[in-house]
């Protein structure tokens, strides 16, 4: 067995809450991310690693040491990276002859490798290239998305996925307008998907909504996909099951339509409607021969002369 597979008894109240944050939970933690150099890594594969490391803190492991692994052939040293740093997330860059200046970023799910994407780097520009001024360490940035191919292709889908688990940071209730600061854009060509950086600047606008304006941040990748890894559909769904005590309860006679709108449905007793109380009219008074019709008197018959 194991050192980490073990059943581990804390001994001190330190590493009893070391033990409990681990532990599984409703609402999960945030999802961090282990950043691993290959044997053979390039100064652009360390580069790449440090700039988007420079994006994830404080959600983010960056090894400096080299470690010999191969994911596509063996992902025990990734999944016993995984139990260690805690990390559900990875992205781990490499280079050789047949894959030049190569990422394959990745998930986990109960430490064991769910989704991997093998991404070529073929330009890089990094962060300190660009003079512009940065946003702040842990700033929540806002992901888009641009091509049809994010919508169609099932690679490019679970790619989709596998970028917004990674880059998305902590779930907030709520974001104030001078918070949204970081824009990340992905745009997927063919088998290219090219990733910008920017900075949003709020400017004067002369109303009360600021006029937007993008500055280039960095750092910038054009990639292009080659090896997948995909988790099968019983076990991708598996893996999106959510416990029954975080489902919301359903509310009895309230419905929604295609646009959002609240409907709910009252139930109320049989009313009669000819006691219901109308507005006063002169024109709809009733004279006293119609009461008196109403009440079962006959009305006095006017005698003709």
């Amino acid at each position: 067995m194991e050192s980490l597979d073990r059943v581990v008894k804390p001994k001190t109240k330190r590493a009893k809450r070391f033990l409990e944050k681990r532990e599984p939970k409703l609402t999960e933690n945030t999802k961090n991310a282990m950043l691993i150099k290959g044997g053979n890594a390039t100064a652009t594969i360390t580069d790449v690693l440090k700039d988007i490391y420079a994006l994830k803190k404080p959600f983010a492991v960056l090894y400096k040491k080299k470690n010999i692994a191969r994911p596509f052939e063996d992902q025990t040293s990734l999944e016993f990276f995984s139990k260690k740093s805690d990390c559900s997330l990875f992205l781990f860059g490499s280079h050789n002859k047949k894959r030049p200046n190569n990422l394959i970023i990745g998930r986990m799910y109960d430490y064991h490798v769910l989704d991997m994407v093998e991404l070529g780097i073929e330009k890089f520009v990094a962060l300190r290239d660009i003079k512009n001024s940065k946003c702040p360490e842990g700033t929540k940035p806002m992901l888009i998305f641009a091509g049809d191919a994010f919508d169609i292709s099932e690679e490019h889908r679970r790619l989709k996925s596998l970028l917004i688990d990674f880059f998305r940071g902590p779930v907030v209730p709520s974001v104030r307008l001078a918070g949204l600061e970081h824009v990340l854009h992905f745009t997927a060509i063919d088998e290219k998907v090219y990733m910008r950086s920017y900075k949003v600047l709020l400017k004067k606008s002369g109303c009360k909504i600021p006029r937007i304006e993008l500055e280039d941040m960095g750092p910038s990748l054009d990639l292009v996909m080659r090896r997948t890894h995909l988790a099968s559909d019983d076990l991708y769904k598996l893996s999106l099951r959510q416990p029954k005590a975080l489902k919301p309860k359903k509310k009895k006679n309230i419905s929604h339509d295609v646009f959002g709108t609240k409907y709910g449905r009252i139930h109320m007793q049989k009313q009669d409607l000819e006691k219901l109380q109308t507005r006063k009219m002169k024109g709809l008074k009733k004279r006293p021969a119609e009461k008196k019709t109403e009440d079962g008197k006959n009305p006095k018959k006017v005698k003709l002369e």
